[in-house]
Protein backbone atom coordinates (compact mmCIF):
# COMPACT_ATOMS: atom_id res chain seq x y z
CA UNK A 1 0.00 0.00 0.00
CA UNK A 2 2.88 2.58 0.98
CA UNK A 3 4.51 1.72 -2.61
CA UNK A 4 0.90 2.41 -4.53
CA UNK A 5 0.18 5.72 -2.15
CA UNK A 6 4.11 6.66 -3.12
CA UNK A 7 3.71 6.31 -6.63
CA UNK A 8 0.05 8.00 -7.35
CA UNK A 9 1.85 10.97 -5.46
CA UNK A 10 5.07 11.24 -7.31
CA UNK A 11 2.46 11.38 -10.54
CA UNK A 12 -0.04 14.05 -9.40
CA UNK A 13 3.31 16.24 -8.28
CA UNK A 14 4.76 15.39 -11.35
CA UNK A 15 2.11 16.01 -14.04
CA UNK A 16 0.92 19.23 -11.84
CA UNK A 17 4.22 20.04 -12.40
CA UNK A 18 4.78 20.03 -15.91
CA UNK A 19 1.55 20.98 -17.01
CA UNK A 20 2.27 24.19 -15.11
CA UNK A 21 5.61 24.58 -16.84
CA UNK A 22 3.91 23.91 -20.19
CA UNK A 23 1.85 26.63 -20.04
CA UNK A 24 3.46 28.93 -17.28
CA UNK A 25 2.28 32.31 -18.26
CA UNK A 26 -1.22 31.06 -17.86
CA UNK A 27 -0.48 29.65 -14.88
CA UNK A 28 1.52 32.54 -13.47
CA UNK A 29 -1.52 34.55 -14.94
CA UNK A 30 -4.14 32.42 -12.89
CA UNK A 31 -2.16 33.06 -9.03
CA UNK A 32 -3.77 36.49 -9.42
CA UNK A 33 -7.14 34.80 -7.91
CA UNK A 34 -5.22 33.90 -4.47
CA UNK A 35 -3.41 38.18 -4.60
CA UNK A 36 0.16 37.49 -6.51
CA UNK A 37 0.23 39.88 -9.45
CA UNK A 38 2.54 41.62 -11.44
CA UNK A 39 6.08 41.28 -11.38
CA UNK A 40 5.77 38.64 -8.26
CA UNK A 41 3.67 36.39 -10.42
CA UNK A 42 6.33 34.61 -12.47
CA UNK A 43 8.97 34.32 -9.47
CA UNK A 44 6.26 32.69 -7.75
CA UNK A 45 5.04 29.98 -10.36
CA UNK A 46 8.42 28.85 -10.94
CA UNK A 47 8.87 28.06 -7.27
CA UNK A 48 5.51 26.08 -7.36
CA UNK A 49 7.07 23.90 -10.41
CA UNK A 50 10.46 23.68 -8.61
CA UNK A 51 9.00 22.52 -5.41
CA UNK A 52 6.52 19.99 -7.03
CA UNK A 53 9.25 18.64 -9.09
CA UNK A 54 12.12 18.28 -6.11
CA UNK A 55 9.20 16.72 -3.99
CA UNK A 56 8.19 13.74 -6.97
CA UNK A 57 12.22 13.64 -7.31
CA UNK A 58 12.36 13.04 -3.34
CA UNK A 59 9.60 10.54 -3.17
CA UNK A 60 10.77 8.55 -5.81
CA UNK A 61 14.50 8.37 -4.75
CA UNK A 62 11.95 7.02 -1.17
CA UNK A 63 14.26 9.87 1.12
CA UNK A 64 12.99 10.04 4.61
CA UNK A 65 11.51 13.46 4.65
CA UNK A 66 9.93 13.57 1.30
CA UNK A 67 6.27 12.36 2.49
CA UNK A 68 6.13 15.05 5.26
CA UNK A 69 7.35 17.83 3.22
CA UNK A 70 4.48 16.68 0.85
CA UNK A 71 2.30 17.03 3.00
CA UNK A 72 3.15 20.20 4.10
CA UNK A 73 2.86 21.52 0.74
CA UNK A 74 -0.73 20.01 0.04
CA UNK A 75 -1.63 21.36 3.11
CA UNK A 76 -0.61 25.04 2.39
CA UNK A 77 -2.66 24.42 -0.77
CA UNK A 78 -5.74 23.56 1.16
CA UNK A 79 -5.35 26.44 2.75
CA UNK A 80 -5.06 28.91 -0.16
CA UNK A 81 -7.75 27.55 -2.15
CA UNK A 82 -10.04 27.35 1.30
CA UNK A 83 -9.39 31.27 1.23
CA UNK A 84 -9.33 32.35 -2.12
CA UNK A 85 -13.35 30.06 -1.93
CA UNK A 86 -14.65 32.12 1.41
CA UNK A 87 -13.28 35.53 -0.54
CA UNK A 88 -15.30 34.82 -3.15
CA UNK A 89 -13.25 34.05 -5.86
CA UNK A 90 -14.94 30.44 -7.39
CA UNK A 91 -15.00 29.50 -11.11
CA UNK A 92 -11.58 31.38 -11.64
CA UNK A 93 -8.32 29.71 -12.67
CA UNK A 94 -6.87 28.17 -9.28
CA UNK A 95 -3.52 27.26 -11.20
CA UNK A 96 -3.62 23.47 -9.74
CA UNK A 97 -3.26 21.84 -12.81
CA UNK A 98 -2.13 24.85 -15.05
CA UNK A 99 -3.96 27.74 -16.07
CA UNK A 100 -7.11 25.63 -17.09
CA UNK A 101 -8.03 24.86 -14.16
CA UNK A 102 -11.28 26.59 -12.20
CA UNK A 103 -11.30 26.73 -8.84
CA UNK A 104 -14.35 24.92 -6.92
CA UNK A 105 -15.05 23.40 -3.69
CA UNK A 106 -13.36 20.42 -5.16
CA UNK A 107 -9.79 22.22 -5.35
CA UNK A 108 -9.12 22.31 -1.45
CA UNK A 109 -10.90 18.65 -0.75
CA UNK A 110 -8.50 17.36 -3.22
CA UNK A 111 -5.44 19.03 -1.84
CA UNK A 112 -6.52 17.78 1.88
CA UNK A 113 -7.03 14.35 0.87
CA UNK A 114 -3.68 14.33 -0.54
CA UNK A 115 -2.09 15.96 2.58
CA UNK A 116 -3.59 13.13 4.33
CA UNK A 117 -2.54 10.47 2.20
CA UNK A 118 1.21 12.24 2.71
CA UNK A 119 1.08 12.03 6.34
CA UNK A 120 -0.27 9.05 6.56
CA UNK A 121 2.65 8.07 4.43
CA UNK A 122 5.34 10.04 6.73
CA UNK A 123 3.96 8.63 9.48
CA UNK A 124 4.22 4.64 8.37
CA UNK A 125 1.03 3.62 9.03
CA UNK A 126 0.63 1.96 5.67
CA UNK A 127 1.59 -1.11 4.92
CA UNK A 128 4.78 -2.07 2.85
CA UNK A 129 5.06 -4.98 -0.18
CA UNK A 130 6.45 -7.85 1.34
CA UNK A 131 9.40 -8.46 -1.56
CA UNK A 132 10.80 -6.46 -4.36
CA UNK A 133 8.55 -8.56 -6.49
CA UNK A 134 5.29 -7.05 -4.75
CA UNK A 135 6.80 -3.41 -5.15
CA UNK A 136 7.89 -3.94 -9.13
CA UNK A 137 4.24 -5.40 -9.46
CA UNK A 138 2.43 -2.69 -7.62
CA UNK A 139 4.50 -0.07 -9.75
CA UNK A 140 3.47 -1.83 -13.21
CA UNK A 141 0.00 -1.89 -12.20
CA UNK A 142 -0.16 1.58 -11.04
CA UNK A 143 1.74 2.76 -14.38
CA UNK A 144 -0.46 0.92 -16.12
CA UNK A 145 -3.27 2.59 -14.96
CA UNK A 146 -1.98 5.80 -15.18
CA UNK A 147 -1.23 5.23 -18.33
CA UNK A 148 -4.81 3.89 -19.45
CA UNK A 149 -7.05 6.85 -17.55
CA UNK A 150 -4.37 9.58 -19.77
CA UNK A 151 -5.23 7.63 -22.85
CA UNK A 152 -9.21 8.14 -21.75
CA UNK A 153 -8.72 12.20 -20.83
CA UNK A 154 -7.15 12.77 -24.55
CA UNK A 155 -9.21 10.43 -26.00
CA UNK A 156 -12.64 12.56 -24.43
CA UNK A 157 -10.71 16.23 -25.00
CA UNK A 158 -10.22 15.14 -28.93
CA UNK A 159 -13.81 14.39 -29.36
CA UNK A 160 -14.85 17.16 -27.60
CA UNK A 161 -12.00 19.56 -29.90
CA UNK A 162 -13.85 17.69 -33.22
CA UNK A 163 -17.25 18.86 -31.38
CA UNK A 164 -15.69 22.40 -31.03
CA UNK A 165 -14.22 22.41 -34.61
CA UNK A 166 -17.18 21.35 -36.31
CA UNK A 167 -19.39 23.77 -34.71
CA UNK A 168 -17.18 26.62 -35.30
CA UNK A 169 -16.17 24.98 -38.89
CA UNK A 170 -15.70 28.42 -41.95
CA UNK A 171 -16.96 30.83 -39.32
CA UNK A 172 -16.03 34.57 -39.84
CA UNK A 173 -16.20 37.29 -37.11
CA UNK A 174 -19.39 38.30 -36.24
CA UNK A 175 -21.37 41.28 -37.79
CA UNK A 176 -21.42 44.34 -36.11
CA UNK A 177 -23.06 47.40 -37.40
CA UNK A 178 -22.84 50.10 -35.22
CA UNK A 179 -26.21 51.45 -36.36
CA UNK A 180 -28.16 48.30 -34.88
CA UNK A 181 -28.53 46.58 -32.08
CA UNK A 182 -27.62 48.84 -28.39
CA UNK A 183 -25.41 50.93 -28.78
CA UNK A 184 -21.81 50.42 -27.56
CA UNK A 185 -21.15 51.40 -24.14
CA UNK A 186 -24.82 52.41 -23.62
CA UNK A 187 -26.59 50.64 -19.84
CA UNK A 188 -28.84 48.55 -20.59
CA UNK A 189 -31.45 48.14 -17.55
CA UNK A 190 -32.98 44.97 -18.75
CA UNK A 191 -30.18 42.77 -18.75
CA UNK A 192 -28.69 44.06 -15.27
CA UNK A 193 -32.28 42.97 -13.82
CA UNK A 194 -31.41 39.35 -14.39
CA UNK A 195 -29.91 37.36 -12.32
CA UNK A 196 -26.10 36.00 -12.51
CA UNK A 197 -24.35 33.35 -10.94
CA UNK A 198 -21.63 33.88 -8.73
CA UNK A 199 -19.15 32.67 -11.13
CA UNK A 200 -20.37 35.26 -14.15
CA UNK A 201 -17.89 37.85 -15.45
CA UNK A 202 -19.77 38.80 -18.16
CA UNK A 203 -23.76 38.58 -19.70
CA UNK A 204 -24.24 36.97 -22.94
CA UNK A 205 -27.93 37.79 -24.30
CA UNK A 206 -28.91 35.59 -26.97
CA UNK A 207 -31.91 36.95 -29.34
CA UNK A 208 -33.44 34.07 -31.17
CA UNK A 209 -37.15 33.15 -32.85
CA UNK A 210 -38.29 29.92 -33.00
CA UNK A 211 -39.63 30.47 -37.21
CA UNK A 212 -35.59 30.98 -37.38
CA UNK A 213 -34.31 28.46 -39.14
CA UNK A 214 -30.65 29.49 -38.37
CA UNK A 215 -31.06 30.29 -34.72
CA UNK A 216 -32.17 25.85 -34.43
CA UNK A 217 -28.51 25.57 -36.60
CA UNK A 218 -26.82 27.98 -33.71
CA UNK A 219 -28.20 26.47 -31.01
CA UNK A 220 -25.34 23.98 -30.41
CA UNK A 221 -22.87 26.80 -30.07
CA UNK A 222 -25.07 28.78 -27.37
CA UNK A 223 -25.30 25.79 -25.69
CA UNK A 224 -21.54 25.20 -25.53
CA UNK A 225 -20.92 28.88 -24.64
CA UNK A 226 -23.30 28.49 -22.00
CA UNK A 227 -21.24 25.81 -20.37
CA UNK A 228 -18.85 28.86 -19.38
CA UNK A 229 -19.22 29.15 -15.71
CA UNK A 230 -17.61 33.25 -16.28
CA UNK A 231 -20.08 33.73 -18.80
CA UNK A 232 -24.17 34.50 -17.69
CA UNK A 233 -25.74 33.88 -21.03
CA UNK A 234 -29.84 33.91 -21.21
CA UNK A 235 -31.98 33.58 -24.36
CA UNK A 236 -34.70 35.95 -25.10
CA UNK A 237 -37.13 34.59 -27.25
CA UNK A 238 -38.58 37.27 -29.89
CA UNK A 239 -42.56 36.28 -28.75
CA UNK A 240 -41.67 35.87 -25.27
CA UNK A 241 -38.87 39.34 -24.72
CA UNK A 242 -41.02 41.01 -27.53
CA UNK A 243 -40.60 44.25 -25.01
CA UNK A 244 -36.75 43.53 -24.53
CA UNK A 245 -36.08 42.90 -28.42
CA UNK A 246 -37.81 46.32 -29.12
CA UNK A 247 -35.93 48.54 -25.74
CA UNK A 248 -32.77 46.95 -27.75
CA UNK A 249 -33.49 47.52 -31.41
CA UNK A 250 -32.39 43.82 -32.19
CA UNK A 251 -32.52 43.99 -35.84
CA UNK A 252 -33.17 40.03 -36.30
CA UNK A 253 -32.12 36.74 -35.02
CA UNK A 254 -29.90 34.90 -34.08
CA UNK A 255 -28.41 38.27 -32.45
CA UNK A 256 -25.85 38.18 -29.53
CA UNK A 257 -24.94 41.03 -27.19
CA UNK A 258 -21.97 40.87 -24.27
CA UNK A 259 -22.35 43.30 -21.71
CA UNK A 260 -20.72 43.70 -18.20
CA UNK A 261 -22.81 42.35 -15.08
CA UNK A 262 -24.68 45.44 -15.11
CA UNK A 263 -25.30 45.35 -18.45
CA UNK A 264 -22.94 47.74 -20.24
CA UNK A 265 -22.80 46.76 -23.82
CA UNK A 266 -19.30 46.00 -24.86
CA UNK A 267 -19.93 43.72 -28.29
CA UNK A 268 -22.68 42.93 -30.09
CA UNK A 269 -23.84 41.03 -33.41
CA UNK A 270 -25.11 38.90 -35.98
CA UNK A 271 -23.79 35.38 -35.57
CA UNK A 272 -24.36 31.79 -37.03
CA UNK A 273 -22.29 29.77 -35.08
CA UNK A 274 -19.74 29.20 -32.21
CA UNK A 275 -16.94 31.12 -34.27
CA UNK A 276 -19.02 34.32 -34.70
CA UNK A 277 -20.25 33.73 -31.19
CA UNK A 278 -16.95 33.42 -29.73
CA UNK A 279 -15.56 36.79 -31.66
CA UNK A 280 -18.49 38.75 -29.58
CA UNK A 281 -17.15 37.48 -26.73
CA UNK A 282 -13.50 38.34 -27.68
CA UNK A 283 -14.21 41.59 -28.71
CA UNK A 284 -15.81 42.06 -25.50
CA UNK A 285 -13.09 40.66 -23.75
CA UNK A 286 -10.79 43.53 -25.63
CA UNK A 287 -12.71 46.79 -24.94
CA UNK A 288 -13.26 45.15 -21.22
CA UNK A 289 -10.21 47.76 -20.50
CA UNK A 290 -11.75 50.88 -20.88
CA UNK A 291 -15.11 49.42 -18.91
CA UNK A 292 -13.40 47.19 -16.45
CA UNK A 293 -15.89 43.82 -15.63
CA UNK A 294 -17.67 44.10 -12.55
CA UNK A 295 -15.96 40.79 -10.55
Amino acid sequence: MSTAVTIWLVIVLAVSSAIKAWRFQRTAAALETYGLTGAIAPPAAALVIALELALATALAAQLPWAAAATGLLFGAFTLATLAALLAGRKGRPCACFGGGSRLGWSSPLRAAALSVASAVLALGRLPKAPSSYDRWLTVGLSLSLTAAAALALALIALAREVGVLRLGMAADGALEIPQEGPALGSRQPWAAASPATPRAMLRLAVFTSEACPLCRQAAPAVAHVAEDPLVAVEILDEVHAADTWRTAEIPGSPYAVAMTLDGVVLAKGTFNGLGQLESILGSARFREREHPLAA
